[in-house]
């Protein structure tokens, strides 16, 4: 299956989600362990995206600009998909592949009507 059909696949699935209580634990000065639940999810993805929802405010609020993503694990249990992602935060763009720029994020989060913290 093309990426075109994976995403025109994806996109008709049923969506109304719900999204639930943000769990944020410091695990370190730059360091940052999200939790995140919501029903109505397509796939994994929704929930994903949530986490990273968080993650972007979160850095905003402790004065930062970036964070870089480390990994986010999944699951979904009686229809509620769960999100269990750690991300480091900095004031200057971190090394790696998977950072995000904080600002522009929770910027696309709101366009997308995903919560942030």
């Amino acid at each position: 299956m093309s990426r075109a059909a994976e995403v025109q696949a994806r996109e008709s699935l049923p969506f109304s989600p719900e999204y639930g209580a943000v769990e944020t634990r410091l695990l370190d000065d730059d360091l940052v362990a999200f939790h995140v639940a919501m029903r109505g999810a397509r796939d994994a993805q929704d929930v994903t995206d949530y986490a990273e929802c968080a993650a972007a405010q979160y850095t905003l609020i402790r004065g930062f600009g970036f964070a870089r993503h480390l990994r986010t694990k999944t699951a979904e249990v009686a229809g509620t998909w769960q999100a269990d992602a750690i991300y480091t935060i900095s004031a200057a763009i971190p090394a790696g592949l998977r950072t995000i720029d904080a600002e522009v994020t929770v910027e696309n989060c709101k366009n997308n009507g995903i919560p942030t913290v």
